[in-house]
């Protein structure tokens, strides 16, 4: 089969992951799109394009003609987390976990690559993605191996720690990690969280109106996984002249529809926000930046 891999995958996950690790998994890629559907007896239909940062998503069928997606990833990605929080939830609230194929790949339950939540207007996404979030905050399995937020925010935080001095970045740096102190400073909640939650990771389904795809999943407190959702459209909440307030409403509405403090998910909002910024002015893209930290400095 022959394929060029989405320009999305090959931009964002040597950003995320290394150089070295993504150009010699990137290298493979051809052979193993090629290989691990057929040795899981299934069928290629097409690539989902643009698909993931982190993954590629193959539309197939298995043996018996039956409509299935193959999602390929790197193995220092840890798609065995993605595969036991799948199995954990067992499809409620997110997509079902079908079986495993070669190389940690996952056979899993067909859903609408084209329909997001994104394709709705800004108010129904929100009231969506929420009904679909609480869905996913269960207690973790007995002897899960999924790391905390405690231990992700850690690495996050000590990459953010060379913006401290930053002309543009210091200040906000400085206010998100003193927020992360405050916040891991007493007992919080050990539930499994998506750990990268927003409107694009919930697609139309078949078996529900909404399914969430592509957890990265972690145990923490609810608002750690609300955090990133706070933020959406943040292009759009810039361009507008109410974006500040606009953005203090949501993290309210949100937190209050959730049954989430307030304060507590402005302090996520306001880490995740600012450690995205800062991984984005390393990674080049200046003007995502700016979107990023401009809304970090309303909250």
């Amino acid at each position: 089969m022959g394929f060029e891999p989405p320009r999305r995958l090959v931009t964002a996950l040597p950003e995320r992951y290394g150089d070295a690790d993504a150009a010699d998994w990137l290298g493979r890629l051809p052979g193993l799109a090629e290989r691990v559907p057929r040795e899981a007896g299934l069928t290629v239909e097409r690539m989902v394009a643009p698909g993931g940062r982190d993954s590629l998503v193959l539309l197939v069928r298995d043996a018996g003609g039956e409509p299935a997606a193959l999602k390929i990833a790197p193995p220092f990605t840890r798609p065995d987390r993605e595969r036991d929080a799948l199995a954990h939830w067992n499809g409620w609230g997110a997509v079902r976990l079908l079986a495993e194929a070669p190389g940690d790949s996952l056979v899993l339950e067909r859903l609408h690559p084209e329909v997001s939540l994104r394709s709705l207007p800004e108010a129904k996404a929100l009231l969506e993605a929420a009904g679909t979030v609480r869905k996913l905050w269960v207690e973790p399995p007995a002897g899960h191996a999924f790391e905390t937020v405690t231990e992700r925010t850690a690495r996050q935080a000590s990459a953010m720690g060379d913006y401290r001095a930053d002309a543009v970045a210091g200040e906000l740096t400085a206010a998100a990690l003193a927020a992360r102190e405050e916040l891991l400073a007493g007992p919080a909640e050990e539930l499994l969280l998506h750990g990268d939650f927003r409107q694009g990771k919930v697609l139309g389904g078949d078996r529900a109106p909404w399914l969430a795809v592509g957890p990265d999943p972690l145990v923490g407190e609810r608002a750690y996984d609300l955090a990133r959702l706070v933020r959406e459209r943040v292009e759009d909440l810039v361009a507008s002249s109410a974006g500040a307030p606009a953005a203090r409403r949501r993290v309210n509405r949100l937190a209050d529809s959730l049954d989430v403090d307030r304060e507590r998910l402005r302090g996520w909002t306001l880490f995740r926000t600012v450690e995205s910024g800062t991984r984005a002015l390393t990674g080049g893209r200046r003007q995502e930046a700016e979107w990023l930290l401009e809304f970090a400095s309303w909250l």
